[in-house]
């Protein structure tokens, strides 16, 4: 896991949620301006999550069923 705290702001945000976001519903859940520059923030962030094996992204960013 990145050390960076978004990273673990974003996986509380989808496990608050309990179901797949879009960046953009996940920057609203973090109180951040709906902007393209913090949309694709977060859209990396969800990618690098991904490429690591922590999320999954069916569509929509998730995080895997166990």
């Amino acid at each position: 896991m990145p050390d960076h705290p978004a990273y673990q702001q974003i996986l509380t945000a989808l496990t608050d949620a309990g179901r797949p976001m879009r960046a953009r519903d996940l920057c609203e859940a973090l109180d951040l301006p709906i902007l393209p520059k913090n949309t694709e923030g977060i859209r990396s962030k969800l990618k690098r999550l991904i490429t690591r094996g922590i999320l999954t992204e069916p569509g929509l960013f998730a995080q895997p069923r166990t």
